[in-house]
């Protein structure tokens, strides 16, 4: 039996967001817009119900939550909290909290996050992209009890970022992070935990045998941001760009895996007509440039805000939207995201401004550092029997996809947002949805 997962964010209108200024009438009105000032306290409740054959039940609940206090720096926010909780009946599930405000330490913007995820059944497809054969057939088919790309990992990450401005647009940021990561074999009863592409690199040397488990480790981030949009949940025109570096000393596996790593981004919004449609782009490297980075910390996207619970690429929600999660971890990697943002209707409804908005993309990256490519390589020498299952014997590909994205948007900051795509090579998958919230950039 494959595979069945329905995922429902049940009964949108019934889901729809409470607020405490739903019956309020006296709220002060822009005099550029002409929409009421929002003010006070402000919620957007979401469920998370669904059924995976292989976890289980699901049950849980996310939401925003934002404080505009009276209303004079609308439609920003003074305070902004994210919280999501959700179980699978079989073990799986993920709680976060996130924090974001510019105006609780004075001239600096705080960000905080706390977030405990656990994964039994994790996506991992290999090394360098392509160069890692990718076999439909050995994806969770549960007749014949494999799973070969898939392993278990339970994941703790505490962070919390500081920006300041410098000059203009030009500001500088700091940040520190703390990450555990618990790694093992595939532990679901319907499938062969040693028949899994985890366990192969692990046998083959691949994976060291002092990383297989993961481990914990501190990083310590500083760099540069140039920001001129407009709005930050859905900018209509500007610029959103930084460049930082992410260290890591590795204090707690004596010294083996400490690196240093690089990372930018550029992101760019054309007003086309006005709000109305927006033409959008990201352009976006990560790599390491010195030291030596563990298999595990590989697929982390840094960044100083966190718009998704999971910042993990390449593959998929946040980078290659529709492709297979995860499929491309490299020492470094870039990658590119294009849309066009139509706004189609604007309305009020329980005293909250909406509108409805689409954006069809377009999305593309590769691997462009790769890691431990010389060890797959090897393996032919080594006589190992299913080499064809390791290592496709050639190097990193283009991967792209074209997707289809819907939005509802709530007073300008809360974005409800479905998203489906398509790869254009058929390795990476057949066809990605996810439904969660905010825009990718």
């Amino acid at each position: 039996m494959k595979k069945l997962l329905l995922t429902t964010v049940s009964a949108l209108l019934a889901a729809m967001p409470l607020t405490a200024e739903a019956k309020k009438k006296n709220d002060a009105i822009d005099p550029v817009t002409g929409e009421r000032i929002k003010t006070g306290w402000n919620f957007g409740p979401l469920p998370a119900i669904g059924f995976n054959t292989d976890l289980g039940f699901q049950a849980g609940a996310l939401c925003d939550i934002y404080y505009y206090g009276n209303g004079e720096q609308y439609p920003d926010y003074i305070h902004k909290f994210n919280v999501e909780a959700s179980y699978y009946t079989k073990g799986s599930g993920v709680f976060h909290f996130f924090y974001d405000s510019k105006y609780l330490i004075p001239k600096v913007r705080f960000t905080a996050a706390a977030t405990y995820m656990i994964n039994r059944k994790y996506s991992f497809y290999g090394f360098n992209g392509a160069a890692s054969p990718y076999f439909k057939s050995l994806d969770s088919n549960r007749d014949d009890g494999v799973a070969f790309y898939s392993m278990r990992r339970n994941y703790l990450r505490v962070l919390g970022d500081f920006q300041g401005r410098i000059k203009g647009n030009w500001g500088w940021a700091a940040g520190v992070a703390f990450k555990w990561y618990d790694l093992g074999d595939l532990n679901l009863k319907q499938y062969d935990s040693q028949n899994t592409l985890y366990r192969r690199y692990v046998d083959t040397g691949i994976i060291d045998a002092d990383e297989k488990h993961g481990g914990m480790h501190l990083e310590l981030k500083g760099g540069a941001v140039y920001d001129s949009r407009d709005h930050e949940a859905a900018p209509s025109r500007g610029i959103w760009s930084e460049a930082c570096l992410i260290g890591s000393p590795d204090i707690f596996k004596g010294g083996k895996y400490h690196y240093l790593k690089f990372a930018a981004h550029f992101r760019h919004y054309v007003p086309v007509w006005g709000e109305k449609i927006v033409f959008a782009y990201h352009l976006a490297y990560q790599g390491t440039i010195a030291g030596n980075a563990p298999f595990y910390v590989q697929q982390d996207i840094a960044t100083l805000y966190l718009r998704q619970v999971n910042s993990e690429g390449l593959g998929s929600i946040n980078t290659v939207r529709g492709t297979l999660y995860n499929a491309m971890i490299g020492d470094g990697y870039a990658w590119s995201n294009i849309e066009m943002r139509f706004r189609i209707i604007s309305f009020d409804f329980i005293a909250q401004h909406w509108y409805v908005a689409t954006n069809p993309f377009f999305d593309l990256g590769a691997v462009v550092q790769p890691f431990r490519l010389d060890r797959m390589r090897q393996l032919e020498s080594l006589g190992v029997a299913d080499l064809d299952r390791l290592y496709a014997g050639h190097g990193e590909k283009l991967h792209m996809s074209a997707g289809l994205g819907i939005k509802l948007v709530m007073n300008n900051n809360f974005i409800i947002s479905v998203e489906g795509a398509v790869p254009l090579l058929r390795s990476d998958g057949n066809f990605g949805m996810n439904v969660g919230l905010n825009y990718i950039f």
